[in-house]
């Protein structure tokens, strides 16, 4: 068995050339929800999402984000109703007092849906309607995404991070924003001066989460370590499941130039040099590390070095095939 832990569309689009190396019969999926929003009562799980839309060959790979050439009646309705009605533009963060009530797993990452901020499809819709009726009727996060992902035909076994509220918070130096509403609605710019995993320490993580990450091997691609693999990193007993595995990890850096999003922004407010040699230092349980050919970074672990930047899927393919020498290299399979 083989486990990625996947966020972002780091993961996702190494997965996406992942199937011609590892088997996806024997290989699982530990989902980030802390991005997880609730937007008008609706359960959005948007890196679990890309995951079962990528397998399910219905992902929009323009964007990395939704289904390709979803229609968008509802949003686009909704966003002239709100105008119509005189609703100011831009994320509408529910009061504390709404953040803790109800539905326990949308605890504090409510939004209302006047003014809807993120562009959700009318088939995407039709997948968070499905997802919240089935945790409304008392199926856990980890049952409704293993039942998805057999409604998108997946073979890998997809699962999330836990079963419980985790909400990235990101603290800026006006006010906190959940990471939804920094980057999607404030494109990433404002400056930032922590991450905050708000509930981590009351959650847990899903049992097949755990169960997957001490069968490993298990593989980082490359995305975001704060954002897209420290939520997880957070969850009481992750690390120590980990230890137990050889884990691989693909950086998201050139040295110190990252491929794309707001890493080094993120990186760099929570402590780490934003570089391979600070995603080396976030990841002090990696055993081995995939690098691009052009980043000298001297590592004290195993390291492969191959053509890291992702286009298509032969990209992928060739990242993934480094990823495979890498955890048998580290696991002395071969010298």
């Amino acid at each position: 068995m083989t486990t990625f832990l996947a966020g972002g569309t780091g993961t996702p689009k190494l997965l996406a050339g992942g199937r011609e190396v590892f088997d996806p019969a024997e290989l699982t999926v530990v989902a980030n929800t802390g991005d997880d929003v609730e937007i008008g009562g609706l359960l959005v799980c948007p890196d679990v999402d890309t995951v079962l839309f990528e397998g399910g060959d219905v992902l929009d790979r323009e964007t990395w984000w939704g289904i390709e050439g979803d229609d968008a009646t509802t949003h686009d309705y909704l966003t002239d109703l709100s105008r119509n009605a005189g609703i100011e533009p831009g994320p509408r963060y529910l009061p504390d007092d709404r953040q803790t009530s109800g539905r326990d797993i949308a605890r504090w990452r409510r939004f209302s849906a006047a003014s809807e901020f993120m562009f959700i499809g009318d088939r995407d819709r039709a997948v968070h309607v499905l997802r919240t009726s089935l945790l409304d009727e008392g199926s856990s996060l980890t049952e409704v995404t293993r039942t998805l992902a057999d409604a998108f035909d997946l073979t890998a076994d997809v699962v999330p991070m836990s079963d419980d509220p985790v909400a990235t918070i990101v603290h800026t130096p006006d006010r906190e924003l959940h990471f939804q509403a920094f980057w999607v609605a404030e494109n990433g710019e404002p400056a930032v001066e922590d991450v905050e995993f708000r509930s981590a320490a009351d959650a847990a993580p899903a049992d097949a989460a755990l169960d997957a990450l001490r069968d490993g091997p298990v593989i980082i691609g490359p995305s975001n370590p704060v954002t897209s693999i420290g939520p997880m990193l957070a969850l009481d007993g992750v690390r120590e499941a980990i230890h137990e595995s050889t884990v691989v990890a693909v950086s998201p850096f050139v040295e110190d130039e990252v491929f794309s999003g707001p890493a080094a922004k993120l990186m760099d407010a929570v402590g780490y040099d934003p570089s391979t040699a600070g995603v080396a230092d976030a990841y002090p349980f990696a055993d081995a590390f995939v690098l691009d050919d052009t980043d000298g970074t001297s590592l004290d672990r195993t390291v492969v070095r191959t053509d890291t930047e992702m286009n298509d899927d032969a990209d992928a393919e060739r990242v993934a095939r480094a990823c495979q020498r890498a955890v048998e290299r580290a696991s002395g399979e071969v010298a």
